[in-house]
């Protein structure tokens, strides 16, 4: 592993009865970009706060470029860049204006609001009051003003979401751009899972308050051992899938109100052929079909028995 930016030591914080972050570990290498995945309630909020200095932890240790926020909040307040899911600014000053006032928050020239500007592409919206701005570039702005003081941490707290595709791969690019350039690492909450694929390296995924796998996609695929999927629906009533009973099958998901099903299988070349004739022989007619790999959606769902958004 590269230098390490971050590490989180066996970190707790309860809140009475609330287990909200319990015996969390975990690294951040210099350039990387890790994602932190867990449904709403998981501890992620809490985590990160602490990351943050906001929060203190009960337990554990929290190493920033190899310090602790007591005694060092002024050289780590430099070190690390913040970006909400949602940010405020004052509408009637332009984009030029707002970063000249963060700017002045850490003593920066005038000029450092023109570089970011050329940075986050919004050059052109220099003089733009913000209430004009769209949905987008209000995002790239709060970006931009994570990034002013050259953090090389970034903590970033869904920073596309409400977004289109083509304002959320902007976004994508203006951080993979920041990580060649200058070796910024990151830590990403999301609740897009594609978002994550692209941008991280690592992948975190942490549930009520506990780290429950943690590695590159490739590792937590080959940890839960189930690779592809077949899915598919039927014009006939499907009551169960009692009758695919191979052992290549690893799990059979069935929706009885859509018709349809599910089966996690090890190799699809070799289980469709016999996924098929069982088809045919209990009956059944394809009314559609999809093989595909495993996701990191799919991951989830497996690991935490919920979707990220609920």
């Amino acid at each position: 592993m590269s230098e390490t930016i971050l590490k989180v030591n066996d970190v707790y914080k309860h809140f009475k009865a609330v287990k909200a972050v319990d015996g969390i570990s975990f690294e951040v290498g210099r350039s990387e970009f890790v994602a932190l995945l867990g449904p709403n309630g998981a501890g992620k909020t809490t985590l990160i706060e602490m990351v943050e200095g906001i929060q203190k932890p009960d337990k554990g240790d929290i190493l920033i470029n190899g310090k602790h926020w007591a005694g060092n909040e002024t050289d780590l307040h430099k070190f690390i860049g913040i970006s909400l899911q949602e940010t405020h600014f004052f509408d009637k000053t332009t984009v030029k204006e707002t970063l000249d006032v963060f700017s002045s928050f850490y003593v920066l020239p005038g000029s450092r609001g023109d570089e970011i500007l050329d940075i986050i592409q919004l050059t052109e919206k220099r003089n733009t009051y913000v209430e004009k701005l769209s949905g987008g570039q209000r995002q790239k702005l709060a970006l931009g003003i994570a990034m002013l003081n050259n953090a090389q941490l970034l903590l970033l707290d869904e920073p596309t979401t409400g977004l289109d595709p083509s304002a959320r791969r902007e976004i994508w690019n203006i951080l993979l751009n920041l990580r060649q350039q200058h070796q910024t690492s990151m830590i990403l909450t999301t609740h897009y899972m594609e978002e994550a694929e692209y941008l991280c390296d690592k992948i975190l995924i942490i549930d009520n308050g506990k780290m429950i796998a943690q590695g590159t996609l490739d590792q937590l695929l080959d940890q839960k051992g189930c690779y592809e999927i077949i899915e598919f629906a039927v014009n006939e009533e499907l009551l169960n899938l009692d009758f695919l009973n191979e052992s290549g099958i690893q799990k059979k998901v069935c929706d009885t109100r859509l018709g349809s099903g599910k089966i996690l299988v090890f190799e699809i070349v070799k289980q469709l052929p016999v996924f098929l004739a069982m088809m045919k022989e209990n009956g059944y007619t394809l009314k559609s079909l999809v093989c595909r790999k495993m996701t990191l959606d799919d991951l989830f769902v497996e690991m935490t028995g919920r979707r990220l958004d609920q």
